[in-house]
């Protein structure tokens, strides 16, 4: 079995982060699901959640992301995001802040892409 991926996360403004990995945990219409080196081939749908990508150097890069597709062929992994952003560039307070006002004026869309950035960043919500 190979022992690493090629990954590339690209939302539609920037490529976000670019690499090489052992596994990759997203989210997809069909439920989570792990990309390990050697996995058949795959695209799918996207859903709204952290990704998760453990490097070969073993750190480990998480992403909120909104949206978009996946596809894995020939041990290279696309994740096409309409939006991203790595937990690190991730303003916890003003995420917070977004959160709250989401919650306050019932804008379930709001919440639950705060919620996720705040997931990505901190590990709650």
């Amino acid at each position: 079995m190979l022992a690493e991926l090629h990954v590339e996360l690209v939302a539609a403004d920037r490529k976000v982060w670019s690499g090489e990995a052992t596994i990759v945990v997203a989210r997809t219409a069909s439920g989570d699901i792990g990309i390990m080196p050697g996995h058949s081939p795959l695209l799918s749908v996207l859903e709204s959640d952290p990704v998760t990508i453990r490097t070969t150097d073993g750190g480990t890069v998480v992403a909120a992301v909104h949206g978009g597709f996946i596809s894995f062929s020939d041990n290279k992994l696309s994740i096409l995001a309409e939006i991203a952003e790595l937990a690190d560039e991730i303003d916890v307070e003003r995420a917070e802040r977004a959160f709250e006002r989401a919650k306050s004026e019932a804008d379930a869309v709001a919440e639950k892409r705060a919620a996720i950035r705040l997931r990505a960043a901190t590990g709650t919500y």
